[in-house]
């Protein structure tokens, strides 16, 4: 098997992780594969045509309206005239409220001669972001008004299913045998875990990135060499399946509605954010196909029947711990012993159903033979009676004789 086919699945191209429009900012599956700004625009545009489409219907119903009740207009002039007043003023009070806005803020903006720096204005949206959502965290994070519960709990109860796949069918680059990538391997799962912790869009994204940059680290270790984005994301993948993060759902929709939308659109935070989607959407679809698997062995690993072979004992290193390898060794063996149960039940089923064949067969043919020569019982015979019986005066008779011995 090829490492090429082993990849078939994972491997996802940088440009699967720009916005589809071509702006060349990350997308995000939450946005149909647009970024923020240019999902921000569709969305616009689709609302304006949904207002215009409202309008025009609006309008005709009124027209429609209009006309069917224009014999009683005559008589109700005076009450139509009144409330073309009520809503010519209401309508004067909400433009007044709206210009008091406007020059509030035009105002505003033109205070200060000097122009204020990007980094002091990414600063200052930072803190206003920190100080809004760590008060409205308990009320906008996994709101009632969503399924994002919902989604949760068909992520996590997803990621128990996959506890079976090991590195080799992902084709992990990572080795954890050598301890500082174990070390490495821990963290990344700390961090991507800790993340459900925060209440801060830029702090939970935080985590992420840290989680990437221990699996970059890993990854370098192992290989003596810099990592590539295609051994990043099967990688974290297997980050993913391993730590199963709480409430992964709920976090990654809190970022993509109330983060900084800059952090998502380029930078770091950005490419590991849309790496992070990326992964979830590859284990919610995950199939066979995609571990190169056969169709049966992944039923049966997915329902519990087996478990894939661990690594055998000769493979270990002098220096594994012998706890681990006695572990491996007894988890191999009851996968034999599964497999000779099932084998033995298999065997057994079979013999029971051969038995019960045989039963009604010899059944069947002693019926047939029964049908064939059927037994015919016949009543006893009358017992043979005496040459005198008939003699009614029989006891007139002479006694019979008697033999008698003469001594010669």
């Amino acid at each position: 098997m090829s490492l090429k086919s082993e990849r078939r699945g994972i491997h996802v191209d940088q440009s699967d992780l720009l916005c589809k429009k071509g702006c060349g900012y990350y997308g995000n599956p939450a946005w149909q594969g647009f970024c923020s700004k240019c999902w921000r625009e569709e969305y616009h545009k689709a609302r304006q045509k949904q207002i215009q489409e409202d309008w025009e219907l609006a309008e005709r119903l009124q027209r429609e309206e209009e006309e069917a009740f224009a014999s009683s207009q005559s008589s109700q002039g005076a009450q139509s005239l009144t409330f073309s007043k009520f809503e010519e003023k209401k309508t004067n009070e909400k433009t007044r409220k709206v210009t008091t806005v406007k020059k509030f803020f035009s105002a505003s903006s033109r205070v200060g001669s000097k122009k204020v720096p990007p980094e002091k204005v990414e600063k200052i949206m930072d803190q206003i972001e920190k100080y809004i959502m760590t008060r409205l965290y308990k009320y906008v994070f996994c709101p009632e008004t969503t399924d994002d519960e919902k989604k949760d709990l068909a992520i996590q109860k997803r990621i128990r299913a996959l506890h079976w796949v090991t590195p080799q069918m992902l084709c992990v680059p990572v080795n954890e045998e050598i301890p500082e990538v174990s070390d490495m391997v821990v963290k990344a799962i700390t961090d991507i875990i800790e993340m459900d912790s925060k209440r801060v869009p830029r702090d939970k994204l935080a985590c992420i990135t840290r989680c990437s940059k221990h699996i970059f680290n890993a990854i370098k270790i192992t290989k003596n060499e810099p990592a590539s984005a295609d051994d990043f994301l099967p990688t974290l993948i297997y980050i993913v399946l391993k730590g199963n993060p709480p409430r992964l759902q709920s976090n990654i929709q809190y970022i993509t509605r109330f983060c900084n939308p800059s952090r998502l659109m380029t930078g770091e935070d950005g490419y590991y954010f849309t790496n992070l989607c990326c992964a979830v959407a590859f284990i919610e679809k995950l199939d066979a196909q995609s571990l190169n698997l056969s169709q049966e062995d992944f039923d049966r690993y997915m329902s519990g029947q087996t478990s894939p072979r661990k690594q055998e004992s000769e493979s270990w290193s002098p220096d594994a711990c012998l706890g681990v390898k006695q572990m491996y060794k007894n988890l191999d063996l009851l996968s034999q012993l599964n497999e000779r149960q099932e084998r033995i039940m298999s065997e057994a089923k079979k013999l029971e159903k051969d038995l019960i064949d045989w039963t009604d067969g010899i059944a069947k043919e002693v019926q047939d033979i029964v049908e064939k020569y059927p037994l015919e019982i016949k009543p006893p015979n009358q017992p043979l009676a005496a040459i005198d019986s008939e003699n009614v005066e029989n006891d007139k008779l002479p006694p019979p004789l008697q033999p008698q011995v003469y001594a010669g």
